[in-house]
Order: structure tokens, then sequence, then C-alpha cells
């Protein structure tokens, strides 16, 4: 198991804060909110509690060892079993810098309690130019895909970057995740390879990212 795991949860506008006032329980200080969109698929959005276009996306990052109760905690107040309260899933990351102060008192917090589950989805991740989001979604949707969520990854300043996972983002970017059962995704895929083109030089990243829990899936 890894040392840390990322939690990321989408919510409807103005909820992240309420992640936050949970989270202060395991003495997690902090987090990053970014602003993301539905897909224009209504049977997309209602999957994936994604009916009001504009949405919170927060993620926070904690010891492995708490990461299932942090997660089930948050989605247990957050009432993401109910349709349209946001979605929650959770992934370990094999690296992390900055900040390691703020989870080092989190780490022992009911560890024995946290159980890792057999992993059924995967985070399928897609990384366009502006403009090519939906075709993301849209090919997945062709093999049985049910959402996705859209995220600006514009640079803020004129020249800028900001990296993901240590990859360079440039300016007039979109970022796409989509949750996939495991006997979906390879077929997710190949139809996004197939219609991005993106094993040709230039047309976007695909990457895909087991996930430990996931909370918030009618």
């Amino acid at each position: 198991m890894t040392e840390y795991t990322l939690i990321f949860c989408v919510v409807k506008m103005g909820d992240a804060d309420k992640i936050f006032k949970y989270a202060k329980k395991y003495d997690i200080k902090g987090g990053t909110v970014s602003i993301g969109r539905g897909t224009v698929n209504s049977r997309l959005l209602n999957f994936l509690a994604l009916n009001e276009i504009r949405k919170e996306v927060v993620t926070i990052i904690v010891k492995s060892s708490c990461a299932a109760e942090v997660i089930k905690d948050i989605g247990e107040h957050m009432e993401f079993e109910k349709p349209n309260h946001g979605i929650a899933f959770s992934y370990p990351i094999s690296e992390h810098y900055g900040s390691i102060r703020l989870l080092d008192s989190v780490e022992n917090i009911n560890s024995n309690n946290a159980v890792r589950s057999e992993t059924m989805y995967n985070i399928i991740y897609a990384i366009v130019e502006k403009g090519k989001a939906e075709d993301v979604v849209e090919a997945a949707n062709k093999v049985g895909s049910s959402g996705g969520t859209i995220i600006n990854a514009r640079a803020a300043g004129c020249g800028e970057v900001r990296r993901f996972f240590s990859i360079e983002i440039e300016p007039e970017k979109e970022e796409v995740f989509i949750i996939a059962k495991n006997e979906l995704k390879d077929k997710i895929v190949e139809s996004i390879r197939e219609s991005l083109e993106i094993d040709k030089g230039g047309n976007g990243l695909l990457f895909v990212l087991e996930a430990d829990e996931v909370y918030g899936l009618h």
C-alpha cells in the first residue's frame, strides 16, 4: 500500500467548504478546489449527479492508513447515496511533496479500521485540446460509459503551464475524468484513443488510475 491517497469529490457549487469542514475531524488542514462542468448528455449528467452544469471539484491528500474512513465519513455527511448530492472516489499516489507535516497527525487515526476494498472501478483521465472534451465523453458513451466531468485547465497567466502529476498542461486544455467499471475500462480507452487519435503527437494524453473507494454512483 502506498503511503498517501488522493480523495477526489465532485459536489454542487458552494459545497466544497462542507468537505473541508468534515475533513477537519481528521486534522486535515486543506486541499484544492477547481470548477468543473458536466457533460452535455442529460442521461450522463443524471448518472454522475451532474445535472447542475457547474460543479466544485475538491481534492484532498490523506494518509492511506485512514483514507477509507475519511472518504466514508465525507460520503455519509454529504449524503452521496442520494441522487444529485455528488460523488467521491479515492486512489493511491506514489509520491507526494509539500505539506507532509499537515498529514502526519492523521496517520494513526482509526487506522485499524481502514480496509481497502477490492478495486471495481477505474478512473480514465484524458487531457485534450479545448473543445475536444465532449468528444472524449461521446467516444466513451458509445461503448457503455455513463458519464464524465470536464475541468478547464487554462493556465493562470501568459506563458504559464500547470502541472498535473508532473505532466505539463499548456493553456487552453481540458481535462476529462470518467469513472468506469473494470469490465468497461479497455473498451472505453480504445474508443477514446481511436476517436481522438490520441496516439498521434499533440492530440492529447490519456491514462488510467485504479480507484480504491467510490461513493455516489446510482
